[in-house]
């Protein structure tokens, strides 16, 4: 008897662990996050430090996300993430050092290590979730993956602030590296299922074996039968495309946040943590909002999306800080529901085989593109007033939303599939 079949309402045990170990990983990282930038500035004052160390956390996500995802179909997931844990603490410890601006190099080293073990472990984390719930109970799962965010968006914009300022930012990063043993911990008492996923008998001997040694033919034709794969799959191409799309407007809004806190409401580091706060409420509300999603989840994507765009536009040209904070909070709501929706197509149209390398490549093409999208963000605000700019990002939101959903029609009247298959993840 697998974990799955004796899971309560669909969703295993060892999915509210690896629950338990993304909080403890998310508000570590946030407390660690909002220390390094603070004594950043209080050694050099300077923003471009603080871009640069921003900057070098996306680098490792290019080669390593990828890496991540080919290890996840290569060895025993628990293995890699807990390896992935473990391997952080010292890079987080090594923080403690950076006394002075001349060592300020051990910040931007320890940044990228760190970076580079979260590249490997998300995409691992995320093809475990299918492994971990049945597929009536994705949708919900995926929910939660929201609320997570949420939560640690909440707690960690909430006091990793006061974590560092009371105690110092030395603490801060020890909590950090705590927090990866207490992760890694909790995975430890994971118990993937031995049989395949529900539906996926037939894909057994192929994919659901992480110990398993395929031949050079099967190594090699792999990622081109993933490829084929994704060309005769029209929810696909739309789930892969609003990745992409997506990702390359919400790097404008990334960088909003702050400034429209800052410079538009004059309200300071509280404000930035009022409005994070906020997406952190959307994201948990998105949980329960999302449980009255039934059916036809890419339309719930897309509405959603084109709903967060008009939500956008309206912050663009919001008077009041606690209009803001409201909006924030809808547009973050529609964004969870989207997102687990998505998830949750993606999860149940890609055979488990070829999960671990799709999210890989998800989170290294993703990452990239947010990236570039920050930094075009960061050289538009010195020539284009923030607002506009807002403007401009709900805009191409809501556009992304109609160009996805008229190529969703038109493939529809071409007589392409464009619903999810009868695949459990």
């Amino acid at each position: 008897m697998t974990q799955q079949s004796t899971a309560k309402g669909g969703i295993s045990g060892g999915y509210y662990r690896l629950f338990a170990a993304g909080i403890i990983n998310g508000i570590g990282d946030r407390f660690s996050q909002v220390a390094m930038l603070s004594l950043i500035l209080q050694l050099t004052g300077s923003g471009m430090a603080v871009g640069l160390s921003l900057g070098v956390k996306l680098i490792p996500y290019l080669a390593l996300a990828p890496l991540g995802g080919f290890l996840g179909g290569k060895l025993p997931r628990k293995t890699v993430m807990m390896a992935a844990d473990i391997a952080r603490v010292p890079f987080a410890l090594s923080f403690l050092w950076v006394t002075g601006e001349d060592r300020l190099w051990l910040l931007y080293v320890g940044s990228f290590m760190l970076a580079a073990g979260e590249a490997i472990y998300a995409p691992v984390r995320k093809s475990s979730i299918p492994l971990l719930a049945q597929r009536d109970a994705l949708l919900r799962t995926n929910g939660m993956e929201q609320m997570l965010t949420g939560c640690v968006l909440i707690l960690g914009a909430l006091t990793g602030g006061f974590v560092s300022h009371w105690f110092g930012p030395q603490i801060a990063f020890v909590l950090n590296a705590v927090s990866f043993l207490g992760a890694a911990l909790i995975i430890s008492g994971i118990s993937f299922p031995r049989t395949p996923p529900e539906g996926q008998e037939d894909e057994a001997k192929e994919g659901t074996d992480p110990a398993a040694k395929p031949g050079v033919a099967e190594r090699s034709s792999r990622s081109k039968g993933l490829a084929a794969f994704i060309a005769g799959s029209v929810c696909l191409q739309i789930v892969l495309g609003y990745e992409l799309l997506v990702s390359l407007v919400s790097g404008l809004d990334n960088v909003l946040i702050s400034v429209y806190a800052i410079r538009v409401f004059h309200a300071g580091d509280i404000g930035v943590g009022a409005f994070y706060a906020s997406l952190g409420a959307g994201l948990t509300l998105s949980f329960w909002a999302g449980s009255l999603v039934k059916r036809n989840l890419l339309a719930a994507a897309l509405g959603g999306l084109l709903l967060e765009g008009l939500l956008h536009i309206g912050i663009s040209a919001a008077g009041s800080f606690a209009a803001v904070c409201g909006l924030y909070i809808l547009a973050s709501l529609v964004s969870g529901i989207g997102s687990a929706s998505l998830d949750t197509l993606l999860m149940r149209e890609t055979p488990a085989r070829w999960q671990p390398l799709l999210f890989g490549l998800m989170t290294a093409a993703g990452s990239t593109v947010l990236g570039l999208s920050m930094l075009l963000a960061g050289y538009l605000l010195a020539r284009v007033e923030p607002r506009l700019m807002g403007l401009a990002g709900g805009v191409c939101f809501a556009a992304i939303a109609v160009l996805l959903g008229v190529y969703a029609w038109v493939k529809d009247r071409k007589g392409r599939k464009v619903s999810v298959l009868s695949r459990t993840p």
